[in-house]
């Protein structure tokens, strides 16, 4: 079977590998639909600090199961659409003891750490397998990154009543809208880009911002009544949106970081303390995140159209993953499609 292998950073080609067989607890999935996002980017660029070379891409996977193992549940006969977990969790670590496997200490997650789902078909735990009844497979690819976004908005506590800022209107950045809109919370979006911005009211921000067109402090002052938003998101990766949160955020205001920084980023810690902040790191998703993301996009409550920009058949893969490489700005969401 084929399957796009990441030779090294800015290179790819399409090889002939193994069909894999199900072990004991596992099924073979024959992946259908599979999305690429800012982490497979940064892979393809050689940007990744957790890839070695060479990798199969794909974390974002869904398709049908096509062979069992011994001990599999009937729900995941052959023939079951299905979505897959990407993570792997020990058990024994400080963060799964404290029921948190989504930051488990020797997480693996496909495509990452280990080879992923770019690929006619792949064996996986019967464990990590998630479904609908009511979402296509082409809905349902939408669930994982999302689902990042919206553990996010869990992760800082959103609530009704508070203004919540997001920074970034990507796919984690519109799953953090949409997790922080169903909490009840008013949304503010921050993007530099009138496209993303749409997609992020669509999401279900009230309230827009680009940066490149008005300055954000006086517009955040303006909206709370010079006291700063509760929440802060930060999804894009940038010091100066990292710096920011701490910034804008109201007193005993709360922080989470989603975004890996691509720089060194420095504070003046001053404002932690007088602010009495709680700053938080956010990781991966739950599978409770799943499937309240699950049960927002089976409500229609969200744009699912309007954010898939690019699908392309399994040939392309590589091609699409170049050209977003040289202008990353025009892609929300590449979908690749195996057939």
């Amino acid at each position: 079977m084929k399957a796009l292998v990441i030779t090294a950073p800015g290179q790819f080609e399409l090889r002939e590998i193994a069909r894999p067989e199900p072990g004991p607890g596992e099924v073979r999935v024959r992946v259908r639909y599979l999305g690429c996002c800012g982490s497979d980017l940064n892979t393809f660029r050689g940007l990744n600090p957790l890839v070695t070379y060479p990798r199969i891409l794909g974390h974002e996977l869904v398709g049908v199961v096509d062979a069992v193992g011994a001990d599999v549940p009937a729900e995941w006969a052959p023939g079951a659409e299905v979505m897959v977990v990407p993570y792997t969790a020990c058990g024994d670590c400080s963060s799964c003891r404290k029921g948190r496997a989504n930051a488990c200490r020797f997480n693996q997650t496909l495509g990452v750490q280990r080879d992923g789902g770019l690929t006619e078909a792949i064996v996986v735990p019967a464990g990590k397998l998630l479904t609908s009844r009511r979402l296509s497979l082409r809905e349902m690819v939408l669930v994982e990154p999302l689902s990042v976004g919206w553990h996010a908005a869990r992760r800082g506590r959103a609530a009704a009543g508070e203004t919540v800022v997001v920074f970034g209107c990507g796919m984690v950045g519109l799953g953090a809208i949409a997790g922080a809109a169903a909490a009840g919370a008013r949304v503010i979006a921050v993007d530099v880009d009138d496209g993303k911005l749409g997609k992020g009211r669509a999401a279900g921000a009230s309230v827009a911002i680009n940066t490149k067109a008005e300055d954000l402090h006086e517009r955040l002052q303006a909206l709370t009544e010079g006291r700063g938003p509760d929440l802060l998101i930060e999804g894009v990766g940038l010091p100066e949106t990292f710096r920011a949160c701490v910034d804008e955020a109201c007193f005993a205001g709360r922080v989470v970081y989603v975004g890996y920084a691509k720089a060194p980023v420095e504070y003046t810690t001053k404002t932690f303390v007088m602010k009495e902040l709680d700053i938080m790191g956010s990781r991966n998703a739950t599978a409770d995140d799943f499937r309240g993301v699950i049960a927002h996009l089976e409500a229609g409550r969200f744009p699912v159209d309007a954010v898939v920009t690019h699908v392309v058949p399994f040939a392309e893969a590589g091609t699409a993953l170049a050209a977003w490489a040289e202008d990353p700005t025009t892609v929300t969401k590449i979908v690749v499609d195996l057939g």
